[in-house]
């Protein structure tokens, strides 16, 4: 009797996780997805070079430029020295093609300076498969000899460059702004300081936002132009935020995480007056990574909505949006491609996703 009751009650918990799983994946159910080209090790970002081609970069220190449409691949050279250990290394890249025909390449990565790792970021051009001319154009001031929280996604909007920064594991540094830790820099395009960046009293140079805890996704609403991004809470409080010039996100004043030991963060508040709110947040913690609004033909209905990856579930989110803002969301990708770093849409309208596993690489969701 007790085997019997143990073997209805193991059958019934089989049911229950098919039939979670259905309902999580079941958004684009009939689709297919189909790795591209070779397996690659822990890739982080990506970026087209053209119609066809991407640069991949691999957190131990690799950049490969591959053809998403033959799989096809080649190593890139002369790549800076970095810091490839726990969540350092190569980080984002965003690649941007000049009025001249140059091919512009920004790559953040971990750099190695005394006493730690800082998160930088260079510019290069990119000819055949060589990196030349390569300069660092923004070093953060905040050394630490722990290998995490770098945030290091890329983007550029109306000639600006901005760049995601991490509190490095050293919270506080959120709410100095004298220390780059959990902000966003905006730069021009040569590493320059804008003259109407916003002042923070004693801040640190480029400083746009302050605030944040681990910003790994940045994407710009095709509509409004606004800069979005997501961060890491502790345990839960994932947020998406939009960046408003001089704003404060408030780490670790507020979060609607809790500490990973189960303890409030702070005095336990969410909100405070005077600081930025996120938009959307998510408990418990999915830990996104990539982000990209949707915008094609091959899945209409996404069309106007945010992809969001997610590394600790595996999974990629579509948030939907009503008058710009998150209103609900579908798990569109279950846990069929390992931990998903990146997201990048091409221009055909597939989906294209980074796996960041050992034995990781390129994948297209199609149909």
């Amino acid at each position: 009797m007790i085997s019997s009751l143990r073997q209805t009650c193991i059958r019934l918990s089989l049911l229950i996780t098919a039939a979670l799983t259905g309902l999580a994946s079941s958004a684009l159910a009939d689709d297919q997805i189909q790795q591209i080209g070779p397996s690659l090790a822990h890739p982080w970002g990506m970026s087209f070079v053209d119609e066809t081609s991407l640069l991949i970069t691999q957190r131990g220190a690799q950049m490969v430029k591959l053809n998403w449409k033959t799989g096809t691949s080649t190593q890139i050279s002369n790549l800076p020295e970095v810091v490839a250990r726990r969540q350092g290394g190569l980080l984002d890249v965003l690649v941007r093609k000049t009025q001249d025909g140059q091919t512009d390449v920004y790559i953040c990565y971990s750099k190695p300076v005394p006493g730690g790792a800082v998160t930088a970021m260079d510019r290069a051009e990119l000819e055949e498969n060589r990196l030349t001319n390569r300069r660092t154009l923004f070093e953060a001031n905040d050394i630490s000899p722990r290998p995490l929280h770098f945030g290091c996604r890329i983007a550029i909007h109306q000639g600006h460059l901005y760049l995601t920064i991490g509190e490095r594991g050293q919270r506080d540094n959120s709410q100095n702004p004298a220390s780059h830790a959990g902000s966003v820099v905006r730069l021009h395009l040569d590493g320059a300081i804008p003259a109407d960046n916003p002042v923070f009293t004693g801040g640190a140079p480029g400083l746009f936002t302050k605030g944040h805890r681990n910003p790994q996704g940045i994407a710009l609403h095709p509509a409004t132009g606004d800069i979005w991004v997501n961060e890491h809470g502790p345990k839960g409080g994932d947020e998406i935020n939009i960046l408003k010039a001089g704003a404060n996100f408030g780490w670790p004043l507020a979060s609607f995480g809790k500490e990973y030991f189960g303890g409030p963060v702070g005095d336990g508040v969410s909100q405070i007056e005077g600081y930025a709110d996120p938009v959307w947040h998510w408990t418990p913690s999915i830990a996104p990574s990539g982000m990209a609004f949707y915008n094609g033909e091959m899945f209409a209905e996404l069309n106007g909505g945010l992809l969001v990856t997610s590394l600790k579930f595996r999974r990629l989110y579509h948030v939907k949006l009503a008058s710009d803002l998150p209103a609900e969301e579908e798990v569109i990708l279950d846990r069929q491609i390992g931990r998903i770093r990146d997201v990048e849409i091409a221009p055909d309208g597939s989906i294209l996703l980074l796996s960041d596993e050992a034995q990781g690489g390129l994948y297209r969701l199609y149909r």
